[in-house]
């Protein structure tokens, strides 16, 4: 099984690198890393388009595994990886480990879920996998779950997601609670502006606020962490609400007659 690994920390961040030397480890697996050069969070699903993409060999004692650095953004890495610079395509892509969660409605400005949903639009299978943890953390324990997870993978075949968005709480391994299958919740924020002046003079603004609070049921990702369990959701991208579509239909028709009122042609 031949895997990407890419991230939106960096390629040099913790949580790659320990992810990468955990992968390594596991039987029947070909590993490639591709990742930005610097840290790109939050920057959701951005690709490059006018200025060109820049990618440098990395090398660091003791790795295995091919990596690469992209000057990009995350969907530039797992885009570029699997157009150009991998001989094949790969079977999976992980992104992560990142710092911090990904739970709820913060996955649509995720860089991780975004490199992830990247995969998904070529037509590879891919999970995004965040440490709910900030500032110091240990990866660790997160990177052997993920271990234990591929291993899986590459013994019994993928179940049948395409985009599976893990969260694992940041303590060690027998600490944890378990593993919970999860829908994603709802996280509400008070946005803030705070607004400063630079030295030439001129207004800026700096986003702050704060989380308002989390969903606390415990089928949802967010409520599952709270209860000390790994959260695996699988997402998809059909983002059509179906339920609409025969109202809509009706409004279109009479749309459609309000713009053509001397239409005899039995058009409908």
């Amino acid at each position: 099984m031949r895997i990407l690994l890419t991230n939106d920390d960096g390629v040099h961040a913790e949580g790659i690198q320990a992810l990468r030397r955990a992968l390594e480890k596991v039987p029947g697996i070909e590993l490639y890393v591709v990742a930005p050069e610097r840290e790109r969070s939050a920057s959701s699903h951005a690709i490059t388009l006018h200025k060109p993409l820049y990618v440098s060999r990395v090398q660091m004692e003791g790795a295995r595994s091919p990596m690469w650095a992209v000057s990009g953004t995350p969907a530039d890495c797992t885009k570029i990886a699997v157009s150009a610079l991998l001989d094949h395509r790969p079977d999976l892509v992980i992104s992560g480990i990142n710092r911090g969660p990904n739970l709820g409605t913060d996955v649509l400005y995720s860089g991780t879920v975004s490199a992830a949903i990247e995969a998904v639009i070529a037509g590879i299978p891919a999970v995004a996998v965040s440490l709910v943890a900030y500032g110091d953390a240990d990866f660790e324990p997160a990177a052997r779950f993920m271990a234990l997870l591929v291993s899986t993978i590459v013994r019994q075949g993928n179940p049948g997601f395409t985009l599976l968005n893990v969260n694992i709480p940041a303590l060690d391994l027998d600490q944890m609670a378990g593993v919970a299958v999860t829908r994603l919740s709802r996280r509400r924020y008070s946005d803030s502006f705070v607004q400063r002046t630079d030295p030439r003079g001129r207004t800026y603004y700096w986003l702050a606020g704060e989380l308002l609070g989390d969903d606390d049921d415990p089928a949802t990702d967010a409520g599952a962490v709270q209860q000390n369990l790994i959260s695996l959701t699988p997402l998809h991208l059909e983002l059509t609400d179906s339920t609409l579509l025969p109202g809509l239909a009706d409004w279109a028709s009479s749309l459609d007659q309000r713009l053509r009122p001397n239409d005899t042609t039995g058009r409908s």
